[in-house]
């Protein structure tokens, strides 16, 4: 796959660095993401970006909701879990439209992030978009199982597309923030312990074509781990 310098623009315009943080659920992502925009950000402009979709969030508060919140819970998260899994028909055209949805709200948050870079920003990512692994770890959410029809086929390769031209920008450091599946569930206890068990697996996996990405033991003391994420951070910013 073609990957694009991380430090120059289509044009060869300097672009500002990326920092990339990755990981299963209850690794610390989100807190070292804020931590570490407000730290880099005292000697330059930093943005932080989420490039997750957030549909697992929004499907946890939905079942918070009055009467019919956990049954509409239910049916959500078995749909999402069908359109994961290999070997599975996705289920039907809503559910695919829903699943594309949120994947051009992410790739409209990864432009915005180019935009931003283009104007000096350095960038702090919570999650980075990737084409290894569909279906879980941020990979396209309708290429692990069948489309089933040639409406959803065409979503699916649509969406596919997005995912790889986001995949081809490689941040100047991915930080793999490592962490089991037991460690995840009692940080995260509302999450499914096998969801966790399979996005650990899968983020262990994960190689982003080459970039450089280093592994930080996320089971630590929060603030070893912050110590260790800054130092990767100023030697990969100088």
């Amino acid at each position: 796959m073609l990957m694009l310098n991380p430090a120059a623009s289509s044009k060869g315009q300097p672009l500002a660095p990326i920092i990339a943080l990755i990981g299963c659920d209850g690794s610390g992502k989100s807190t070292l993401t804020a931590d570490l925009t407000r730290i880099l950000g005292e000697k330059r402009p930093v943005m932080a970006c989420y490039l997750g979709l957030g549909s697992g969030d929004l499907g946890r508060r939905i079942g918070h909701l009055p009467l019919i919140g956990p049954l509409l819970e239910r049916v959500l998260t078995k749909k999402a879990k069908t359109t994961r899994s290999p070997g599975q028909k996705i289920p039907g055209p809503v559910t695919a439209l829903v699943v594309y949805g949120f994947s051009l709200l992410r790739y409209s948050r990864f432009r915005k992030m180019q935009r931003a870079r283009q104007e000096g920003f350095t960038i702090v990512t919570d999650r980075y978009p990737q084409t290894e692994i569909p279906g879980i770890c941020d990979g396209p959410g309708l290429s692990a199982a069948r489309p089933g029809d040639r409406f959803v086929a065409a979503l699916a390769r649509s969406e596919r597309s997005l995912y790889e031209k986001m995949a081809r920008v490689w941040p100047s450091l991915i930080i793999k923030l490592e962490v089991d599946p037991q460690t995840a569930h009692s940080r995260k206890p509302d999450h499914d312990q096998a969801m966790l068990e399979a996005k650990v697996k899968a983020v262990d996996r994960l190689t982003f074509g080459g970039a450089h990405v280093v592994s930080v033991d996320a089971r630590a003391p929060y603030e070893d781990v912050l110590k260790r994420v800054i130092d990767l951070c100023s030697k990969t910013l100088g």
